[in-house]
């Protein structure tokens, strides 16, 4: 969406668990001296949002979203939200998907960038707690990237899983891998855990949900830590040696929590340059 300079953008977030709360105090402190207007913020349970959220800007109904003339539509709530709300989100604004594991549904994604084509809005997708998001682009789109491995490790508490995962992470030793393949075939299983693998699939696109791999692994010594590592490699070369390159990143986080400090962090920036993209449709990492 083309916004005048000196315009205010007005923003609208939904969700408001530690993430949320954490933009939404951003947005409140320092939006205006930003351009950055809140206009509504949604919650499941809307008596979460009491006491913290003043209350001309709680929304009660995402069906009064349009209401509120957002340009910009913060999701940091479920993967459910992008799959049931964000074609109607794109009607009215650009959206910025911080639960990218809902993009592994095939007819999601489809769904998402027609209605980005139709309505001219941009969907963007937070690269969280993804490291170097912006190498793995740009080597995957000149031809440099053969495969692309992310291993998420913390304390089985810090999990939220469903399905056959659910009881595995409890009943598994000191430190055991809980799956290993595919990052499409990870994403219902762990809608919020498995984010940082989703927005990989994203920035590459050559390979993809189905040929991204990602391994989920329960560490009881992690209890305080969520352990990311990123493994890449082109194909060989004429000596038929490859590039390689291997990230550790060790994110601080509170015992059982889904997100970890830093990816917070990480996220008012992906916010922020939501605004130094080009708009328009289609999907883009920020």
């Amino acid at each position: 969406m083309a916004l005048d300079a000196g315009v205010p953008r007005r923003v609208g977030v939904l969700g408001f668990g530690r993430l949320g709360q954490s933009l939404v105090s951003q947005l409140l402190a320092q939006g205006p001296e930003l351009g950055l207007e809140l206009v509504f913020v949604w919650n499941r349970d809307p008596g979460r949002m009491a006491g913290s959220v003043p209350p001309p800007l709680q929304l009660q109904s995402l069906a009064a979203l349009g209401e509120r003339h957002p340009d910009l539509v913060v999701e940091v709530a479920h993967p459910k939200i992008i799959h049931d709300h964000g074609v109607q989100i794109l009607c009215h604004a650009d959206l910025l998907v911080g639960s990218p594991s809902a993009l592994a549904d095939p007819t999601t994604e489809r769904q998402l960038r027609e209605a980005s084509q139709r309505w001219n809005h941009a969907v963007f997708v937070a690269r969280g707690a993804l490291w170097g998001a912006e190498d793995i682009k740009r080597l995957d789109a000149a031809g440099g990237l053969q495969s692309l491995r992310v291993t998420m490790a913390t304390h089985p508490d810090g999990f939220r899983l469903e399905g056959p995962l659910a009881a595995a992470a409890h009943s598994t030793g000191p430190r055991s891998v809980l799956y290993e393949g595919p990052v499409r075939g990870l994403c219902p299983f762990a809608p919020r855990n498995s984010n940082t693998m989703a927005a990989a699939a994203l920035a590459a696109p050559s390979l993809g949900f189905d040929g991204v791999i990602g391994v989920l692994v329960a560490d009881l010594s992690l209890a305080d830590m969520h352990v990311v590592d990123v493994e890449l490699c082109g194909p060989p070369g004429p000596t038929g040696r490859r590039f390689a390159v291997h990230t550790h990143r060790e994110n601080p986080a509170e015992p059982g929590a889904v997100t970890g400090s830093a990816t917070v962090a990480a996220f008012w920036r992906s916010l922020l340059g939501c605004r130094q993209l080009p708009p328009g449709p289609g999907i883009h990492l920020c």
